[in-house]
């Protein structure tokens, strides 16, 4: 049986996986504080 983690990943997939995860978190982030803006102060 072999493990998958045993051999480390290559820096590229480890960064492309950090922007990912950043961009998702930084970008449910802003779509909650913009649909806090509408239901808070609508025009």
């Amino acid at each position: 049986m072999t493990a998958s983690h045993d051999t480390p990943r290559p820096f590229a997939q480890k960064l492309l996986w950090f922007v990912a995860l950043w961009l998702l978190g930084t970008g449910s982030v802003a779509v909650l504080a913009y649909l806090l803006r509408l239901w808070i102060a609508p025009h």
